[in-house]
């Protein structure tokens, strides 16, 4: 029998159905579902995925878990932490989801397993960032106030000297502050390395318009070797976080690189269109390895 397999969104896009195509490629009718329509019954089995017939999955791949309010997003978490503790294989798992989308501890992360990032400071108060970016700019430095919680390059405000940050209740009361790396006007650009299972399948070079580089901020993008120094230290900021698949994010810095984030829930509709690798299938096919094993 083929394992069942749940793609876990809020809801169905271009990815999704570009792995529910990836699944049957495989034999195996993969069924998308929202996390938010799940939930636990322990009457039953514990844990109730709509389209199951009561029973649980072999696999849930994890496109996607939606917003919320604080409640809404701790119970789709624990879901999938139920899963796993369950024996469900689970890709991306709940820890490695909570690592990626707080900012400040995939930084944490990346700084103690010695990967280069940029210098990163995160505090809820006010005067504490008003000191940091203070000493930042007197030191020659520009800053980047980011969301913790955010992505596709929305929010990204650019900080030099004289510019003052929003008041905390704007930002939803956490300072994120990461030294923003130099790069010539005009110049602007980074890396997104596309890692599955410990090793990278696809990577390209993403030209932004401006200092924002992110695809759907306009950037254009431009294929990459998936060897090399980038995809090196993809795959290891990748294994720090504990992600089975991610999107990681570097910049040139120095001759090298710097990591800037890891994505654990990265799309890649724009990476898909300069590389010859089938992204959606090298997920599935790493996903149902873990089945079989």
């Amino acid at each position: 029998m083929p394992p069942r397999v749940v793609v876990l969104v809020d809801r169905p896009e271009w990815h999704t159905r570009r792995l529910l195509k990836a699944f049957a490629a495989r034999g195996v009718a993969a069924l998308p579902v929202a996390l938010s329509a799940c939930g636990f019954a322990t009457a039953g089995k514990g844990i109730v995925i709509p389209g199951l017939d009561g029973a649980l999955p072999d696999l849930a791949f994890v496109r996607s878990v939606a917003s919320g309010s604080f409640e809404q997003v701790t119970h789709r978490l624990g879901i999938l932490h139920a899963l796993a503790a369950t024996g469900v294989a689970v890709v991306n798992d709940a820890r490695a989801i909570e690592r990626c989308v707080d900012k400040s501890t995939t930084s944490a992360i990346l700084h103690r397993a010695g990967l280069p990032t940029p210098a990163t400071w995160s505090t809820e108060s006010r005067a504490t960032a008003e000191a940091i970016l203070r000493r930042e700019t007197e030191a020659g430095n520009r800053v980047v106030l980011k969301p913790l919680f955010g992505s596709q390059g929305r929010g990204l405000k650019r900080l030099g000297p004289g510019d003052a940050l929003p008041e905390a209740d704007t930002i939803d009361g956490v300072y994120y502050l990461q030294r923003l790396v130099p790069q010539g006007d005009g110049a602007w650009h980074d890396w997104r390395v596309f890692v599955v299972g410990g090793r990278a399948v696809a990577a390209m070079i993403r030209h932004g318009k401006d200092w924002i580089t992110n695809v759907r901020q306009g950037a254009r993008c431009e294929a990459a070797p998936v060897d090399g120094e980038a995809a090196r230290l993809a795959v290891a900021a990748a294994e720090a976080v504990g992600a089975r698949y991610a999107g990681v994010d570097l910049i040139p810095a120095g001759g090298g690189f710097q990591v800037l984030e890891v994505n654990s829930m990265p799309a890649w509709h724009g990476l898909q269109g300069v590389s010859t690798a089938d992204i959606a299938q090298a997920l599935a096919d790493d996903a149902l390895g873990l089945v079989r094993r």
